[in-house]
């Protein structure tokens, strides 16, 4: 359906989050966001917290992409991976939860690792029913791989820092965003 409810549409929806191909060669020529284009005036904008962690974050998002575009692995799929990797038997209300999204949203996220053949319902050995999500044999060696890729992604974009500064950009990020709300 197209956003008028009529007809259907064949455009190809992006990820909210992912990097607007209509910008092309990007900002800086090489096809990256450029979060200080000369001869603006950002005004307050330069001095909030909130539109600095932003700005890094495009920066970070769009070398994720790029380091896993051959296994279509986005940092939500990466994300539930790991917990499902990590958390055998976990549910898909649990999944949510802990992703911080919607119900909804977890389906159509296991719905696309499923149509990857990474992941798979089984049986809950605890509640007949409902479904224990567990990673496929493709899926634990897919992870490896590109769990080790994401570390490498990883240590690139904090290679300008020493790890007494990583260290406490973890600390700082933590004390904005705790545990509880």
């Amino acid at each position: 359906m197209t956003a008028t409810g009529k007809g259907s549409s064949t455009r190809k929806t992006r990820e909210p989050l992912a990097p607007d191909p209509a910008l092309g060669e990007g900002a800086d020529g090489e096809g990256h966001f450029n979060p200080h284009l000369p001869d603006v005036d950002y005004g307050v904008l330069d001095t909030l917290t909130g539109y600095a962690i932003r700005r890094a974050q495009i920066r970070i998002y769009e070398d994720f992409v790029r380091s896993l575009a051959a296994w279509q692995i986005t940092p939500p799929r990466f994300s539930a991976l790991q917990i499902i990797a990590r958390n055998p038997g976990v549910r898909l209300t649990d999944l949510a939860r802990i992703l911080g999204i919607a119900r909804s949203g977890a389906v159509m996220l296991f719905d696309a690792l499923e149509a990857m053949q990474l992941v798979a319902r089984e049986p809950s050995p605890t509640d007949r029913r409902a479904y224990a999500l567990a990673l496929t044999a493709t899926g634990r060696q897919t992870l490896a791989a590109v769990t080790e890729a994401v570390c490498d992604h990883d240590a690139r974009i904090g290679a300008q820092l020493s790890e007494a500064e990583r260290q406490t950009l973890l600390r700082l990020l933590d004390k904005l965003a705790p545990g509880e709300p």
